[in-house]
C-alpha cells in the first residue's frame, strides 16, 4: 500500500549539485526508516544512506561529506542533497522504506531489509 516516487535526477557536471526527492504515500512517514540506494550499469545495487524514524543517519564511505539526507514529515518526503558530484556517482537512485523493525536490528546496508521501493531516478555526472 505504501508508494514511493523519486524525482530530481538529471545530468550534472562533475563538481555540481543535485537534490533528489522521494515522496511517500499510503503510510505514516514518521514511522518509517528511509534509505537511498543506487545502481550503476553492470553493478550491484549499493547502499548510499539511511535515516531512521528517530533521525539517526548513516552514510556509505563513498558519499560521506558530500551527500546529506533529510526528511520533511509534514510533506511525507525524504531528500538527498548531493554535492561535489563525481562521475562515479552516476547511477539510478532508489529510495526505500522499512517500518517493522527497530532500527538497531535493521541491516540497513542490505537491500532486502527494506519493504518498499520507488521506481528510481537517473543521475548522470558527466562533462
Amino acid at each position: 500500500q505504501v508508494r514511493l516516487v523519486e524525482s530530481g535526477g538529471g545530468l550534472v557536471q562533475p563538481g555540481g549539485s543535485l537534490r533528489l526527492s522521494c515522496a511517500a504515500s499510503g503510510g505514516t512517514f514518521s514511522n518509517y526508516h528511509m534509505g537511498w540506494f543506487r545502481q550503476a550499469p553492470g553493478k550491484e545495487r549499493e547502499f548510499v544512506v539511511v535515516i531512521s524514524s528517530g533521525d539517526l543517519t548513516y552514510y556509505a564511505d563513498s558519499v560521506k561529506g558530500r551527500f546529506t539526507i533529510s526528511g520533511d514529515n509534514a510533506e511525507n518526503t525524504v531528500y538527498l542533497q548531493m554535492n561535489s558530484l563525481k562521475p562515479e556517482d552516476t547511477a539510478v537512485y532508489y529510495c526505500a522504506a522499512q517500518r517493522n523493525k527497530y532500527f538497531r536490528y535493521l541491516n540497513y546496508r542490505t537491500e532486502n531489509a527494506y519493504d518498499y521501493w520507488g521506481q528510481g531516478t537517473q543521475v548522470t555526472v558527466s562533462s
